[in-house]
């Protein structure tokens, strides 16, 4: 089977986080330490990190929606 037909589902990610937002220095706690934020920063500068990212003060933060579907996207089973 295929990663296209077997779509990953990282909704429940989103569903047990209490925020829309997640700040960039939350991303490990936001997906179980499988990000770091460093790696999203890195990512960021590149310009290929989650789409809508915002800056409060001095701060990042994602739509919570968007980092789960930027962490499908890059996703792949083994």
């Amino acid at each position: 089977m295929s990663i296209e037909s077997k779509k990953l589902d990282f909704s429940n990610l989103i569903e047990a986080w209490p925020s829309p937002l997640v700040a960039r220095e939350k991303v490990g706690e936001f997906s179980g330490f499988i990000l770091n934020a460093r790696t999203l920063a890195n990512y960021d500068s590149r310009g290929t990190g989650p789409k809508g990212r915002i800056k409060i003060g001095r701060k990042v933060c994602y739509p919570a929606t968007e980092l789960v579907e930027w962490m499908r996207k890059r996703a792949r089973a083994l």
